[in-house]
């Protein structure tokens, strides 16, 4: 499963409300859960970096 595919099944399984807590940071620039999903959905350059952030903060499990 692809980060992106393993993102978007974390996504759907959270309680409405934690959608908009900050999930990570990026040129210090907080991005919530809705925002960063919006990024990952899109395909965007930034999409990239958050998956990679979500990796190296062990919320994504990375199947190495």
């Amino acid at each position: 499963m692809k980060n992106n595919e393993k993102f978007l099944k974390i996504y759907a399984n959270l309680p409405l409300g934690l959608r908009n807590e900050i999930i990570v940071s990026l040129d210090k620039e907080p991005l919530t859960w809705n925002s960063a999903y919006i990024e990952v959905v899109n395909d965007t350059p930034k999409s990239k970096e958050i998956l990679q952030k979500l990796v190296e903060m062990k919320i994504i499990k990375n199947d190495k």
